[in-house]
């Protein structure tokens, strides 16, 4: 099989393509060839060496993918070769076999194109997460959501959409205030020409909003907290102002950390708010709540209620311009690699 391999830390250009043995299928596993895969920040990250759940290299990367299922272990009973499913992996995703445990494997709706698929899991699970379990968002309530316009950005606009009375306010470029608004966005704000915590207070009154959700960090962080209404909530779920530029850069590393606040139970107490963190990774052992998380967004795409966007798709031999287009932040929606 075909892999996406890193073979140290670096820029885009030190992925290579290489061919590999398929992966073994043990009892309770399920072997998939993959259509399609998704690319996410934590894979850039992962590739400069800033993400220190993925592999050392040389490794493959990848979270997520959609495809067939190849074989299945003699104790799988959910999903039966020649079988399309949903697939989550603890990387090793950005290949053309894969395997995983039976209870990251799901069944696709068959409406639903590879491609969908591919774009699905990772961005909607950690949305879906955030806002009903973690943020527990309800109808009424205002939610910032930085990169609105990205794969969790738009996952967590259509699912906000799918709670009704949710008033949406969106961090993103110019480009995609259009288009953001026919996800339901209320407020896109252009983050580079405008302070957005003013914009926010100036539209609000001062009043600020219920929810932030905020894969930024460092004082982004700060800033979401000081905007939050009482009882207003701040989810962190990413750390992306560390990467700047192509490959790893020590000094911003050390600076952003310092920009990091520190919350206190006291002063969450005297400002009646709350501050909480998602990283789905860290959650791949708590098999019943991901699988209940895992499957809703399926749910929901059957019933109309979402419907992945995707935005570029790249070969496996062109990753490396794949991970400069997801750098750029100039991508709507999410960006797959394909066999």
């Amino acid at each position: 099989m075909r892999a996406i391999v890193l073979p140290k830390y670096g820029g885009p250009e030190v992925l290579r393509v290489e061919t590999r043995d398929p992966p073994p299928c043990g009892p309770a596993e399920v072997r998939v060839r993959i259509h399609a895969a998704g690319l996410n920040f934590a894979e850039v990250m992962a590739r400069k060496g800033l993400y220190p759940d993925a592999p050392k290299p040389p490794c493959v990367l990848g979270y997520e993918g959609a495809g067939v299922v190849e074989a299945v272990g003699n104790a799988v009973g959910s999903v039966r070769a020649g079988q399309r499913v949903l697939v989550m992996t603890r990387f090793g995703g950005h290949a053309e076999v894969v395997t995983a445990p039976e209870s990251q494997v799901l069944p696709m709706p068959e409406a639903m194109s590879f491609e969908e698929g591919a774009a699905l899991p990772v961005n909607y699970l950690t949305a879906y997460h955030m806002l009903y379990r973690v943020a527990c968002v309800r109808p009424g309530e205002r939610v910032l959501v930085h990169g609105a316009a990205g794969g969790v950005g738009v996952a967590v606009l259509q699912l906000c959409k799918a709670i009704g009375g949710v008033e949406v306010f969106g961090t993103a470029s110019p480009a995609k205030h259009a288009f953001l608004r026919e996800l339901g966005c209320a407020h896109p704000i252009d983050y580079r020409s405008a302070d957005y915590a003013e914009e926010v207070r100036r539209i609000t009154g001062g009043a600020g909003v219920d929810v932030v959700l905020d894969p930024l960090g460092g004082d982004d962080w700060r800033k979401g907290y000081a905007l939050l209404r009482p009882a207003g909530r701040l989810v962190a779920y990413g750390f992306s102002n560390m990467a700047s530029g192509e490959r790893r850069n020590v000094l911003r590393v050390a600076w952003q950390a310092t920009r990091v606040p520190i919350f206190t139970p006291l002063g969450l107490m005297d400002a009646n708010r709350s501050v909480a963190g998602v990283n789905v990774g860290h959650l791949w052992n708590e098999t019943e709540l991901l699988r209940g998380k895992l499957t809703a967004p399926p749910e929901l795409y059957t019933q109309g209620a979402i419907k992945p966007h995707v935005g570029e798709t790249f070969a496996f031999d062109r990753a490396a311009d794949a991970h400069r287009a997801l750098e750029s932040r100039r991508t709507v929606g999410k960006v797959l690699l394909v066999p």
